[in-house]
């Protein structure tokens, strides 16, 4: 299996991997919630695990990859806000922090691009 075939996996396998984190440790993610956002950051952390979870589940499957990847490209441009809230609470932290959040930003893109390539190859599969 070439790594391009196993990509969509390891997206996947990305996705799943965030989703149990929420549930394992949601206070770190709940930090981060933009505060505009109504109700409470704990729901948002558990409902934005949830997303990731069906979207890891979706792109397991051939079948709904497609549908999957592209809606996976659009929950990563969703939840860069949270990142910016994060880069903007962590300015005085510690430069190692700050940094991590900083850095944070410009790797969403990247996470993007990932899911609209998966989307291109199982439409051309």
């Amino acid at each position: 299996m070439s790594l391009s075939s196993r990509s969509p996996l390891y997206l996947a396998g990305l996705l799943a991997g965030a989703a149990a984190a929420h549930a394992a440790v949601p206070k770190q993610f709940d930090a981060i919630v933009p505060r505009a956002l109504p109700g409470s950051p704990r729901a948002w952390t558990y409902a934005s695990g949830a997303v990731e979870l069906a979207l890891a589940a979706g792109i397991a499957l051939p079948r709904t990859r497609r549908k999957a990847a592209l809606a996976a490209a659009g929950f990563f441009v969703a939840v860069f806000p949270a990142n910016v809230q994060m880069a903007a609470d962590w300015r005085d932290r510690p430069a190692p922090q700050k940094a991590a959040a900083l850095a944070r930003l410009p790797l969403q893109a990247p996470l993007v691009l990932w899911a609209l390539s998966v989307a291109r190859r199982q439409g051309d599969a």
